[in-house]
């Protein structure tokens, strides 16, 4: 079963990369960004970024924080998820902030 989905996984990754080199090789070189596209690769920046600072913060104070929580039946790092909630409320705080001090 595995197995199965990561065959399939993979020859849809070779079919991708298949499909992005017949465009190069086409001359259709100018792909342009949406800004959804902008703002996904923002947001995920910046969880990477805060990510990064909560392992080397809970490196430094030797904190002891399970690798795994299962939460509604999935199961992802907590540190993954402080990052990716603090990446999508850190837009909605700036707005607050800024609207204060307006």
């Amino acid at each position: 079963m595995i197995g199965g989905m990561l065959l399939l996984l993979l020859l849809l990754l070779a079919f991708s990369l298949f499909l992005r080199m017949q465009r190069r090789r086409q001359g259709n070189n100018e792909i342009k960004a949406s800004p959804f596209s902008l703002a996904v690769q923002e947001l995920v920046s910046t969880a990477g970024g805060v990510y990064l600072s909560l392992i080397m913060l809970t490196s430094f104070l030797k904190l002891d924080i399970p690798e795994i929580v299962s939460l509604c039946g999935v199961s992802f790092d907590p540190l993954a998820g402080i990052a990716m909630g603090v990446a999508v409320v850190q837009p909605l705080c700036a707005l607050i902030f800024y609207k204060l001090t307006k």
